[in-house]
């Protein structure tokens, strides 16, 4: 299994266009396949602060959704809102970072 934890912050007082802007996107990827759980959430202690928590079953599932066409529309929509990003790869073996 893999994991992964992206952590994005984002322009102030964007959250809510970003939740907009992203829940197309996180509908479509729970159904692709490989797909165990795809969540976005919000810090508590910061709002500005937004949590992709994923679950795949496979590295190969994880990077097919890289390229699905509403992975490409979020990147293309959610680019206004994003200050900057940090993602991990968390698999039994190592943690990666993108």
């Amino acid at each position: 299994m893999i994991y992964v934890i992206a952590t994005i912050n984002i322009k102030p007082g964007s959250a809510a266009s970003v939740f907009e802007a992203a829940t197309p996107c996180v509908k479509a990827t729970r159904k692709e396949t490989g797909c165990i759980s795809y969540e976005l959430t919000q810090s508590m202690d910061d709002e500005n602060v937004l949590i992709f928590v994923e679950r795949w079953e496979s590295y190969d599932n994880l990077k097919n959704h890289f390229n699905e066409p509403h992975m490409l529309l979020w990147r293309e929509k959610g680019a206004q809102f994003i200050l900057d990003r940090n993602i991990e790869i968390i698999t039994p073996e190592s943690v990666k970072q993108l």
